[in-house]
């Protein structure tokens, strides 16, 4: 399964309410049973985490595959943003999900309930993806994911 990993699901890994399952996820990843894929987004972000964070990431590196950022991207994110599916505040969510959705990720994984993880969000969208002729996206926490609950 290839996956969309944002920057959350790194911090998860840390932080108590959601430890146990990000550190389920990344071990299927470190299993082969994920793959994880990233953007030059991710990547950036990553740079100004905690040392803790940046050191997780290190650890996966050689399993991370990385995808670029281009205009197809910047457009649809411009798209999510013209049809209200979050504020230009939140342009770098809106790249996430349109990186994801243009490379055809199987599922992009998130702890971002608020503008990520979020039903009515992901309805507009995915909307907006079929309007522009690309697939609908499964959005979706660590814990959906899982190959074995805990």
């Amino acid at each position: 399964m290839r996956t969309y990993i944002d920057t959350s699901v790194f911090g998860g890994y840390f932080d108590i309410e959601f430890e146990i399952p990000t550190k389920q996820f990344f071990a299927e990843i470190e299993k082969g049973i994920k793959i994880p894929m990233v953007s030059d987004l991710t990547v950036s972000e990553l740079e100004k985490a905690p040392k803790q964070v940046k050191e997780l990431y290190n650890k996966v590196l050689d399993k991370l595959q990385f995808l670029p950022i281009d205009k197809e991207m910047i457009d649809l994110a411009n798209a999510y943003i013209k049809e209200k599916a979050l504020t230009i505040k939140s342009m770098d969510d809106a790249i996430h999900i349109a990186t994801a959705t243009i490379h055809r990720i199987d599922v992009i994984v998130s702890w971002n309930f608020k503008h990520i993880v979020n039903l009515n969000r992901i309805r507009i969208f995915n909307a907006v993806n079929l309007k522009h002729g690309y697939p609908v996206m499964e959005i979706r926490t660590p814990l959906e994911v899982l190959s074995i609950k805990p």
